[in-house]
Formats: structure tokens, sequence, C-alpha cells
């Protein structure tokens, strides 16, 4: 179990060589094994854990590289559409079946994270699809409490759009131009825990703030 333990964290820290012998091994099949993974990322509240950011990037770094089948107008083209399109099956499977999913509290989908999202929502509305996109868990969990909430599908719509062009462009185009600055190319592992760890502040300010209220109301009583 360790073995196996060790191995995922490797893979995450060095994404780029897990990437780089995917594409080796498939080619250009390579397009839809990336489409698929931010397809269920995106779209599917039980696999929030699967790569996001540091996919984008590291499909942007090697996008940069000569000599490998990736194109990058192609990659950012066809994983926004992906992500378009996880966003759409969510927000559907929240809106129809959402309500009783949550009450049934399957083990394999944390409240918690539906909870935490529905808060975000009560905070900053529907802007959430976008500011979602830049934290882990939110962006998977926001679409489908989107439809929980029976939105505006038009609006819904919208932001889904401005979202996945932001999200997905940023950390492609990041990274590919990563190629051209060696301090970055060099250090691969440091440059996805920064980014990480940027995409961490929103949600860390809003927990810190909550924590913050919850004395302040114990202090009160």
């Amino acid at each position: 179990m360790f073995e196996y333990i060790k191995e995922g964290i490797e893979c995450f820290l060095h994404f780029d060589g897990c990437l780089q012998s995917l594409v080796v091994k498939y080619d250009t099949m390579i397009y839809l094994i990336l489409c698929a993974i931010l397809f269920c990322e995106t779209g599917l509240i039980v696999t929030p854990f699967l790569p996001g950011d540091s996919l984008l990037y590291a499909t942007g770094l090697l996008a940069g590289q000569s000599g490998n089948p990736l194109n990058i107008y192609l990659v950012a083209i066809l994983l926004t559409a992906s992500a378009f399109s996880g966003d759409n099956v969510n927000f559907t499977i929240g809106k129809f079946f959402g309500k009783r999913i949550y009450d049934k509290n399957y083990r394999i989908i944390k409240q918690q994270y539906i909870d935490k999202t529905h808060d975000y929502y009560q905070k900053h509305g529907a802007i959430t699809i976008i500011f979602g996109k830049f934290m882990p868990f939110i962006r998977t969990f926001s679409p489908f409490v989107a439809g929980i909430g029976q939105m505006d599908y038009s609006k819904f719509l919208k932001n889904s759009i401005i979202g996945n062009l932001l999200w997905i462009n940023l950390f492609v185009w990041i990274g590919y131009f990563s190629n051209k600055i060696p301090l970055i190319k060099n250090n691969y592992e440091t440059a996805i825990l920064v980014i990480l760890g940027l995409t961490l502040i929103p949600p860390i300010i809003s927990l810190t703030k909550s924590l913050i209220k919850k004395y302040k109301n114990k202090s009160v009583q």
C-alpha cells in the first residue's frame, strides 16, 4: 500500500514525466486520455481528486517542447470543450438527481464538500462557477450544486464558458511559455507546488474567515 501511495505522489510531483511516458506509448491518442481525465474531474462528483491544474500545466509544458505530437492550440480547444462538457453533465445530474444523491449520503461522495460549495455560492453567487475553476474540489462540486439549486441555465452556461476559457488557457499557456524560462523548466516540481498553493489561497481565506466568525459568535455567547 505504501508503495502505491509513494508512486502516486511521485507521479503527481513529476506529472510531466508521467505524461511524457503516456505520449510515447499512445502518441496522438493522448488527446483522448487527457480529455477523459479532465471530463471526469469536472463532470463526476466521485472523482474530484483527479489532477486538474497540474495536468493543464504539464500538458502545456510538454506541448511547448519539440518532438512531441501535442499541438498547443488543439490542446487548448479540446480541453476547454472537455471541461465545459463535464460542467454540463454535472449540472444536469445535480438538477435531476442531486437532492436524492445528497440525502442518501453516499460514502464516496463527501457531503462536506457539497456543503462547503453551497456556502461559497451563498456568499459569491453564480460567479462561483468562474472562481471555482481555480479551486480544487469546488470546481468539481460547483456545477452539481448549481444544478441542485436550479440555477438558471443561461446564467450557468455563460459562467461555465468564461470560467473554463480562463482556467484552461491560463494554466496551459503558462506551461507552454515556461519552456522559455529555464528557472521554471528546471524546477518543475516547485512550479507545480507554487501553482497549487496559489489556487488554495481563496479557500484558505474563506476557511479562516469562517473560523474567526465562529470564534466571535462563541465569544459573544
